[in-house]
């Protein structure tokens, strides 16, 4: 025999998290919440260990190749500043108009 609550309940599955809900639809409220069982992650600790050392060695290597990129930045601004330094001083120094000039 079911229950009064279980005859006018709707139960879903999130598709995101697997939790499971009790929506009564004539409220349109959820009346329980029941997270998923944890699925136990790490099976292995040498293995975790193993693969945390692993990640520290790729953080390094990361973090080096963004200091060599900047420093690669660096002389490419000098450069271009070098170079735009050069051309402003061969161009010759001319007022700039302004509107006030124009009448």
């Amino acid at each position: 025999m079911m229950s009064e609550e279980a005859k006018f309940t709707i139960e879903v599955i999130c598709p995101c998290c697997q939790a499971r809900l009790i929506v009564d639809p004539e409220r349109g409220a959820v009346l329980r919440h029941e997270l998923p069982p944890k699925e136990a992650i790490v099976t292995d600790l040498r293995a975790a260990v193993e693969e945390l050392k692993g990640e520290a060695g790729r953080r390094e290597a990361r973090f080096k190749e963004s200091m060599e990129a900047e420093k690669e930045k660096g002389k490419l601004l000098e450069r271009k500043f070098t170079e735009l330094l050069k051309k402003a001083k061969d161009e010759p120094i001319a007022r700039p108009i302004r509107d006030i000039d124009l009448d």
